[in-house]
């Protein structure tokens, strides 16, 4: 194998095709990235049976051939290189990388021995690349983080006829968002899809700029996939399988009782008043007609607190909240005000579920789709 490729459009491509392995593998043919050069261009793919990513590039091939070499130490090198054009060669089991006056040699992988790739049908449907990196960025931060269920560490897409909606919980907080889908060529009107929230963010980040997203749902045995497709880049994913808990039913259809504040100044305050507070303790906001109040107690050593303006609609209201998961939510709203909507529990000494969501100013609501519900033990555990 011999080509030439620009030292940029290749270091992109390897570290985007390296980017979701595992950090650690027991098989360590699974860290490797396959290359394949055919005339014209040059493939690099990489498989660790959970996940895959594959892209293809522009090249002046002069040989073809396929190799398979160390992920991670291919992406260190290429990114390095000085900026002039990458020259990759095999010979025996040995893959020369030059570029300029530098020159690495490495040693190739058993090709032989790694997995087949997942090969992908027909898409099922596509979105608005910009509006998915959007919606994954605001809903994947409520996924949890804790492996004991492994259901809630996803992401539940749910397609609809024109709609396709992100929901996620870490038993504290839901987010959910809905973008437009097109699934007209292939007819898929109605699906879910629990995909694992670090690859659907990887997704997102890495494909926010394709201008569309192709995406395929694909089932066949034991092996149920979701594909991501845009730019000649793929991802493909295994689903999780289990039941997603019904947390859409969580959300009130309306409130009366709510407050408006500025989203910039509201930030600003929970980071300010936060810093005496001990770690996972929550802070106080105290909502009346004459404004919003942040408390924090952290002890005998410090306390903080702080007041900024806020709009009430409806009766003064307490509640107590971790600052961080306020802080996720208001960071995801993308409006200069934010709407805190105080929901009702049948205990009256008790606040149900705050609900955050958009407001184009003071006194008009967003069209944005986008709704973020917190409370401390709001599923059941």
């Amino acid at each position: 194998m011999k080509f030439t490729a620009n030292r940029d459009v290749l270091s992109d491509a390897v570290s985007f095709a390296v980017k979701l392995l595992p950090q650690r593998t027991t098989l360590p043919i699974l860290s490797g990235i396959l290359v394949r050069a055919t005339e014209g261009w040059v493939s690099l793919s990489s498989f660790d049976y959970e996940v895959s990513s594959q892209t293809e590039i522009d090249a002046d091939v002069s040989e073809s051939g396929v190799v398979l070499v160390s992920g991670r130490l291919l992406s260190e090198i290429v990114s390095k290189l000085p900026n002039a054009p990458v020259r990759f060669s095999t010979e025996d089991n040995k893959v020369t990388v030059s570029c300029g006056s530098a020159s690495f040699t490495l040693l190739a992988m058993p090709v032989e021995e790694y997995p087949t790739l997942p090969q992908i049908g027909a898409p099922s449907g596509v979105v608005p690349a910009d509006a998915f990196a959007e919606a994954v960025a605001q809903v994947g931060v409520a996924a949890s983080r804790d492996d004991v269920t492994p259901v809630i560490t996803g992401v539940q897409l749910e397609i609809s006829e024109t709609s396709l909606g992100f929901v996620a919980t870490d038993r504290y907080r839901v987010a959910v968002r809905e973008i437009d889908w097109d699934g007209s060529s292939s007819g898929t009107t109605a699906a879910t899809a629990i995909v694992p929230a670090r690859t659907l963010q990887e997704v997102g980040r890495t494909l926010g700029h394709a201008g569309r997203i192709q995406v395929t749902f694909q089932s066949g045995g034991d092996r149920e996939l979701i594909a991501f497709t845009g730019d000649k880049k793929t991802v493909t994913s295994l689903l999780i399988k289990g039941n997603f808990p019904p947390v859409r039913r969580l959300f009130p259809e309306s409130v009366d009782n709510y407050a408006v504040v500025n989203t910039a100044d509201l930030i600003d305050a929970t980071r300010r008043v936060q810093i005496v507070l001990e770690r996972e303790a929550a802070l106080r906001y105290s909502f009346t007609q004459d404004g919003l109040m942040l408390e924090a107690i952290g002890g005998e050593q410090a306390q903080a607190s702080e007041s900024i303006d806020a709009l009430l609609t409806g009766d003064d209201t307490v509640v107590s909240l971790k600052p961080q998961f306020l802080l996720d939510g208001l960071s995801a709203v993308h409006s200069e005000f934010v709407r805190i909507s105080f929901t009702k529990t049948d205990n009256p000494n008790k606040p149900g579920p705050v609900l955050i969501t958009s407001q184009t100013s003071r006194e008009q609501t967003d069209s944005d789709s986008y709704r973020y519900l917190l409370q401390p033990n709001l599923l059941l555990r």
